[in-house]
């Protein structure tokens, strides 16, 4: 296991010490002599830990952003013995593509077991599955859903990790070795990785291939017991059986958001689980607009009955008094079409640049003026992005119908849009230009939300809209 720092963090020295710096979000921690050693080591290469006291502090660096972990197979003191659980019905090809590519994986077959299970398939699933060596299930059902299916050959797996893919997917040679060596932390349950899209032959390929909800990103995440709302997809997750066991596995009645409500019951049971952005599966995204918008629209359906199943889950949000006032202040003058909030939102902004630098100064670190304000310049830009992502996902509709009767609204709504999309559109780097990308952007906004009401309706519970702020 190897110890780097992260991108974009740099040693800044002053008289009062030496301290690691964040750009982006604009932190610090202090360095006293002995952590300031262990970072210097990271400029130039990546490092080891050399005691469980390095560790300890590494992973605490890790958990904070300021380093980043690479681990390998080597790290494992023995390799586990591993079970992939494929559920399948009527997808004959893309179930042979899928077992071809685990033929491939970087792991030894002495201890890796392939378990498909067929949930009443009418084509040549079953015949695939026997034919490229899996050992073969049935649900006992027809159309019994993933959750179901996947319960079955958790049931019948003999490995001590369970590995799931779904069978229109196909993994990377490093899939499992990406992945396994999390399974060091004795207290993880569950690891998922990197899911990319499968074909990049139309605009909604590429659109799916960094947009889909099945992939988290490029930041390594985790969670434990907790009230947030991170979860892990189950095209491209490993668990420990006993955990699985212990958890009751998949709900059977949930024919979506299954995996949500699995790895929400494993945090509560005091379990951790983690997302890498590594550990490739490629999906083969639905590639046409209704059926995207179709699932989309599925997706939010889940959320209400999530929400009932687990109160406690909320989504949340910090706001920092100073910069949520000069957000509203632009906002303001948007929906106003008025310049006269921008001057008091530029003074609260400097005024806030000021009392930034002067705790940054009473810890003994002095940063340029210009360094400071363009980091809360960007530091109230990512708050309207969230603030504005949440209007966009639940409220996208009456927000057009507001602006339909008060048309200045909508001047608001656009420039919230396409600010919201622009740093979607820049993080995720989609291989599309920027309007084919708002085009699907819209449908994906309008479906979701769409789906979230609807659910939310037979469920009559609406605390999915509810969005908890925190003062700073």
């Amino acid at each position: 296991m190897t110890y780097g720092l992260a991108p974009g963090i740099v040693i800044e020295d002053s008289v009062r010490g030496s301290f690691l710096v964040s750009a982006r979000p604009l932190r610090m921690v202090r360095l006293n002599p002995a952590l300031l050693k262990l970072t210097q080591r990271m400029l130039a290469a990546e490092i080891e830990a050399t005691s469980a006291a390095e560790t300890t502090v590494l992973e605490s660096l890790v958990k904070s952003g300021f380093v980043v972990r690479h681990q390998n197979l080597a790290d494992l003191a023995q390799l586990p013995a591993v079970s992939i659980v494929i559920p399948v019905k009527d997808r004959a090809a893309d179930l042979r593509q899928c077992l071809n590519s685990l033929k491939e994986l970087n792991y030894p077959s002495e201890i890796l077991e392939v378990v498909v299970v067929d949930d009443g398939s009418s084509d040549d699933s079953p015949k695939v599955a026997t034919e490229l060596g899996a050992l073969l299930v049935r649900s006992g059902a027809v159309g019994g859903g993933p959750a179901l299916a996947r319960n079955k050959g958790a049931s019948v797996a003999s490995g001590e990790i369970l590995a799931f893919i779904d069978s229109d997917c196909s993994a990377s040679v490093d899939w499992l070795a990406d992945l396994l060596p999390a399974f060091n932390d004795v207290s993880l349950a569950a690891v998922g990785g990197w899911v990319a899209g499968m074909f990049e032959g139309s605009a909604l390929d590429r659109y799916e291939a960094v947009m889909s909800s099945l992939n988290l990103g490029r930041r390594e995440m985790s969670g434990g017991a907790g009230g947030d709302t991170f979860y892990l997809p189950s095209c491209n997750l490993l668990m420990r059986k006993s955990a699985f066991a212990a958890a009751g596995g998949f709900n059977p009645e949930l024919q979506v958001g299954e995996d949500v409500d699995l790895t929400w019951r494993l945090r509560d049971a005091g379990w951790k689980i983690q997302y890498l952005p590594q550990g490739t599966v490629y999906h083969a995204h639905r590639c046409r607009t209704w059926p995207f918008m179709k699932r989309r629209f599925d997706y939010g359906t889940s959320e209400g009955l999530l929400q009932q199943l687990h109160p406690v889950r909320a989504k949340k949000m910090l706001l920092p008094p100073m910069l949520t006032g000069i957000l509203l202040l632009l906002v303001a003058a948007l929906a106003t079409l008025s310049l006269l909030p921008l001057p008091i939102a530029a003074l609260l902004l400097l005024s806030d640049t000021a009392l930034t630098r002067q705790r940054m100064s009473r810890q003994g670190l002095s940063l340029p003026w210009g360094k400071i304000i363009a980091a809360r310049i960007r530091a109230v830009g990512s708050l309207g992005y969230y603030l504005g992502y949440h209007l966009l996902r639940y409220y996208l509709t009456p927000l057009l119908l507001t602006s339909a009767l008060y048309p200045p609204c909508g001047v608001a709504l656009l420039v919230m849009f396409l600010g919201v999309g622009l740093v979607d559109f820049r993080v995720r780097k989609p291989k599309m230009y920027f309007p084919g990308f708002c085009f699907y952007y819209l449908l994906e906004q309008l479906s979701y939300g769409s789906g979230v009401f609807w659910g939310c309706s037979k469920m009559k519970n609406f605390a999915s809209y509810r969005l908890t702020l925190i003062k700073a």
